[in-house]
């Protein structure tokens, strides 16, 4: 084999031809090279294959496929790659030096085969050529001036040459392509551009045999076809038959253009789908199989959409490549305007206001709307008026283009009247909420519109008549149809109309509800809507249409926000964003603040400077909010304002607006400005509205805030703001140097600050004598929470001493995971003992062990320890802490909670501890034993505390391991006339459907158990079965079922469902725990 003809070509003809190959093409080689190996041949390591030169790859070909395996790989992947001259010149360099084609070659289908059995398309792309040719001629999109457009389309057209090669990460070639653009971005124009390439030999030509180009307003207007009919309308006849071309349909390219054009459901059965492009069936269901890859598979699909559409495409395609298409760029936007306004003032004038309204700025990145704004703010300036007003809202711009439309030439005569006026407004209306953009004769019909109603439309450019396909007209842009779509709702009349029920379109409170991530599609009608509620832009279309808009539309909306108020608790941010996004459109300060008294809570995510101008515009006025959440996380406001702001400082003056309804509002007690990034210019105006003498903010949140360098002073506010009560600063960056300033504040007489929350601030024990400081000087703080921080022992003896003290007025202190060892109880059992106000204590998560909780105990049984609830979860001690803690419960008469969860107390140490219970004394009302590595051994010694302690109302045994015999003999105690159980839980217990039983018995029979917690269990379908006979009866006193409905199949989540139906007073969630419990975690 080594001396053989083949072995020489593959020894040097490998290298030869990878040299031929472009850096593309050599990647694309690489990809390929894994999936063109038979069975049983060896793979090559990928590692090896990626970094690999064209010498490098070369050998690796030679070294893992010796000899005449070599070129046929080689063979396999050229032919895969469509590089027919590469593979006629190595094929026939191989047949000449071996004399004979090897079978296993012959077997290879390549691009020559291909096309002698398809021909070339010689006639067809001559056919292209023309057509498009021609349709290309008559489109264009930006006429003035026009290299914008080409700079934009150049960029497109080069985004597309690649997309179809194969991933380089994945290796997976996509089969599917979606183009995503605005309207009016140039979406068609390109797909033309490519049929007339493609045509011309400029692009794709080593990929696709044959390229189709399907419309789709064209194709909504067809009815039933086979496919191969559909494609041979214009195909000609000296080409090979279509059903050839078909029949080889992975060298197939389609696209699809303007999906959004698509007049079908799209709701077909992907059983029902059509596989034979021979049979004739709806063109709905031809396309519905084509892009569900049923119809020809192995063929490609290019698709183009408008992105408001997107979400009724994705759900049809199976690993679709998704490509945004180029827009103009911020540079590109300005540089246009500089070019479209002759006079360099109106040009810098126009530019400096248009970037002030970010939204019509953004809009400016479609060419045709950049040329629409700058041609209303030309001719606003040639007539001397001012276009600050015009530039403040969409709404003004488009009012005074549609105003430009129709009295263009002044011949007020072709006006519409109201009938037409309304007729078209409906069509629009009802063509965004169906995403239905092109209007056919059955809408006219359908909508009472003429042939001469459409000509008024016509002369006026509000619509456009399609030049290639009959009784088929669109709005002259997208933005058009969504301005007359508001004015359906402005031109109504009948909206008391309670004889006949609203069609959806007609229903403001659904056009309200609906959100802009879920109906992208209906966002600007809406923003239109609120916007021509502006009683200027109403006068203006008035005047311009002569016509008379109902003032009804503003009640009708302010009884839509009154709706949407009595949701206000689950309202979330977005909807909010939303919600100012369209009022500011009104500029109306009276209606904003009526729509806004119907909320007391808001919630707003500012990271946008747009949404502070929005947001501060409609909280201004704002009475009656209650509690805001704001996070602010834009970067850097206080450059915001950049130097095209030069009307003076808006972005202070917004932060000012929004901040000052902390002064201005009365009844607002409640700020959360968690996540927050503070900067110098946010700081001072929350600063400045916080501490004006008229703020009655009670409860401040500051969860996980950055402060700016040199404003940790912040705390000087609660000196100043004698309402506030609650300060939370949960993982803010104060650190040590910030508790400083913020204990001088507590240790002054103005300061009233009750609860204080600290934790995770990346404090330390050094912070811990000022803290100690400030607690014996404050007369107002009673709760502390310092969990998650690096205290140590030697801070905690520091706060001990303050503990200690006569005047320390603080009832709740939580040490939680603060690095605590049996050293430090030793200071917090005698602080426990001196301390008369100390009620609730946390030391969760410390390293206590024995010897710590004996210490505690000790304190415990002292008569002047006066602790009600302490927690000692995870940590770290062992049954002989049970010892201790039951002889320190005989003596104490205060202790109602004591959580010893998630400590190996195992059977032993319960034991020790229900011992106590059969003495009188022990007051415990709450006891948490979970994760204690407790089995069904204790259960009748846990019967004892059931049954023995009338105090005790609440045992939750989570996460111990009782099993269904342990539960059994708790449930004899559950139903015996003694027990005063009321809350019970058994999550993570391990229990089947043979406790249900056990457990149902209880529920008919115990009248004190209201709450219980099963989640995380195995009970099964028939145990759930058994639980729900009793939920059912209303006579079951159970409040509250701790239950994962999800966890359940299909018939028990329906067993739940008829429990819910049957006894409303029951309540099944995931978790029954109150934050009575956690009492450390809020105040």
């Amino acid at each position: 084999m080594a001396d053989s003809p083949s072995s020489s070509f593959s020894d040097f003809g490998v290298l030869l031809y990878l040299e031929e190959l472009d850096n593309e093409e050599l990647n694309k080689f690489k990809l390929l090279l894994k999936d063109c190996v038979e069975p049983g041949q060896r793979v090559i390591p990928w590692a090896a294959v990626k970094k690999a030169n064209r010498e490098e790859l070369a050998n690796l070909v030679n070294k893992y496929y010796p000899g005449e395996e070599a070129w046929k790989v080689v063979l396999r992947i050229f032919s895969k790659m469509n590089l027919k001259d590469l593979y006629r010149r190595a094929k026939a360099e191989i047949n000449w030096k071996t004399q004979t084609v090897e079978p296993e070659v012959a077997e290879v289908e390549v691009a020559s085969a291909q096309e002698a059995v398809i021909g070339d398309g010689t006639d067809y792309k001559m056919k292209i050529k023309e057509h498009f040719c021609i349709i290309r001629d008559k489109s264009s999109l930006v006429r003035d001036p026009p290299y914008f457009h080409n700079g934009i389309f150049q960029k497109n057209r080069k985004l597309l040459e690649n997309v179809f090669d194969a991933d380089i990460r994945s290796g997976q070639q996509p089969r599917t392509v979606v183009l995503q653009g605005a309207a009016g971005v140039g979406k068609t124009t390109l797909m033309k551009k490519v049929m007339f390439d493609w045509a011309e030999g400029n692009l794709y030509q080593h990929r696709f045999s044959y390229v189709f180009y399907l419309r789709g307003r064209e194709m909504s207007q067809l009815r039933e076809k086979s496919f191969a009919q559909l494609l041979s309308t214009d195909w000609p006849s000296t080409e090979v038959p279509i059903e050839r071309v078909l029949s080889h349909p992975s060298s197939l390219l389609f696209i699809i253009d303007s999906f959004d054009e698509l007049n079908f459901a799209f709701e077909e059965p992907e059983f029902a789908l059509c596989k034979d492009w021979t049979q004739v069936h709806p063109v709905s269901f031809l396309l519905s199989s084509l892009l569900r890859k049923v119809l020809l598979p192995t063929s490609c699909l290019l698709v183009t959409t408008r992105l408001t559409a997107s979400k009724r495409l994705k759900p049809l395609l199976k690993n679709a490549h998704y490509v945004d298409l180029h827009a103009m760029s911020k540079d590109e936007r300005m540089e246009y305007a500089y070019q479209f306004f002759l006079d360099a003032t109106w040009a810098t004038e126009a530019i400096r206001l248009i970037r002030n309204n970010e939204t019509l700025f953004s809009m400016c990145e479609v060419p045709t709307v950049c040329q629409v704004i700058c041609t209303c703010l030309k001719e606003q300036m040639e007539k001397g008026a001012d276009i600050t007003g015009t530039c403040q809202t969409t709404t003004a711009v488009f009012t005074c283009y549609i105003s430009s439309l129709f009295s263009s030439e002044g011949n007020f005569s072709s006006l519409p009247n109201e009938t037409q006026l309304r007729s078209l407004c409906h069509l629009a209306a009802e063509g965004l909420y169906t995403m239905a953009h092109v209007i056919y004769r059955d809408n006219l019909r359908k909508h009472g519109l003429t042939s001469f109603d459409i000509s008024i439309f016509l002369d006026a450019n509000i619509l456009q008549k399609d030049t290639q396909y009959e009784n088929c007209y669109v709005f002259n842009h997208l933005h058009v149809q969504e301005f007359f779509g508001a004015m359906f709702y402005l031109l109504r009349t009948d909206w008391v109309d309670e004889g006949r029920p609203l069609h959806a379109l007609e229903d403001l409170n659904l056009l309200l509800q609906s959100k802009s991530y879920r109906d992208p599609h209906l966002t600007q009608m809406k923003c239109f809507l609120f916007g021509l509620l502006n009683e200027d832009r109403v006068k203006q279309l008035e005047e311009t249409l002569n016509c008379k808009i109902s003032p009804n539309i503003k009640w009708e909306l302010l009884q839509c926000m009154r709706v949407l108020g009595t949701h206000n608790s689950s309202l979330s941010q977005l909807v909010f964003l939303d919600l100012f996004h369209y009022l500011y459109e009104t500029r109306d300060e009276s209606f904003v603040a009526k729509a806004m008294s119907y909320f007391s809570k808001i919630v707003v995510d500012i990271y946008e400077e747009t949404h502070l101008l929005e947001a501060s515009f409609c909280v201004r006025p704002c009475r009656c909010l209650q509690s805001i959440k704001l996070t602010i996380t834009m970067v850097n406001s206080s450059a915001a304002a950049e130097p095209r702001q030069t009307d003076g400082d808006r972005t202070a003056l917004c932060w000012q607006n929004l901040f000052s309804v902390l002064h201005t509002n009365g009844k607002l007690t409640e700020l959360d400005l968690s996540y927050s990034n503070f900067d110098e210019l946010t700081m001072k105006n929350f600063y400045d509205g916080l501490t004006h003498p008229n703020c009655k903010v009670k409860t401040l949140l500051l969860n996980f805030v950055s402060f700016p360098d040199g404003h940790k002073d912040i705390f000087g506010c609660l000196t100043h703001n004698q309402n506030l009560r609650h300060l939370d600063l949960k993982a803010s960056d104060i650190e040590d140097n910030g508790v400083k300033s913020l204990c001088e504040a507590l240790k002054h007489s103005e300061c009233k600050l009750q609860n204080l929350r600290l934790e995770s601030c990346n404090l330390t024990a050094i912070c811990c004598l000022n803290l100690s400081k400030a607690l014996i000087r404050s007369q107002s703080l009673v709760f502390l929470n310092l969990s998650t921080n690096s205290l140590l022992d030697d801070g905690v003896k520091l706060l001990c001493e303050a503990l200690r003290h006569p005047k320390c007025h603080l009832e709740r202190l939580s040490l939680e995971s603060c690095g605590l060892t049996a050293v430090g109880c030793e200071d917090l059992s005698l602080a426990l003992i001196s301390n008369k106000r100390l009620t609730h204590l946390c030391l969760a998560d410390n390293n206590l062990g024995d010897s710590g909780i004996k210490l505690l105990s000790d304190a415990l049984r002292h008569p002047q320890c006066n602790l009600q609830s302490l927690v000692l979860r995870y940590c770290h001690f062992s049954p002989r802490s049970g010892e201790y803690l039951s002889a320190s419960l005989l003596h104490n008469k205060s202790l109602t909670h004591l959580d010893l969860s998630s400590n190996r107390l195992q059977d032993d140490g319960v034991k020790l501890l229900c011992n106590v219970f059969w003495k009188s004394g022990c007051n415990l009302r709450d006891m948490e034993l979970m994760g204690c590595v407790l089995t069904s051994a204790c259960c009748l010694d846990l019967v004892s505390i059931i049954l023995n302690s009338p105090t005790l109302l609440s045992l939750d045994l989570g996460d111990n391991d009782l099993r269904d015999e342990g539960v059994k003999i708790l449930c004899e105690a559950l139903r015996h006339p003694n027990c005063n159980i009321q809350k019970l839980g058994l999550d993570y217990c391990g229990l089947t459907s043979v406790s249900c039983k056990d457990l149902s018995s209880v529920l008919l029979s115990n009248e004190r158990l209201i709450k219980m917690n099963l989640t995380q269990n195995n009970l099964g379908r028939e145990g759930l079965r058994s639980l729900c006979e009793v939920l059912r009866f209303q006579e079951c006193k159970l409040q509250v079922l701790g239950l994962c409905k999800d966890a359940f199949d299909a018939e028990a989540q329906k067993l739940l469902e008829a429990v819910g139906v049957s006894n409303p007073n029951l309540v099944i969630k995931p978790t029954y725990k109150d934050n009575k419990w956690v009492w450390w975690k809020c105040f």
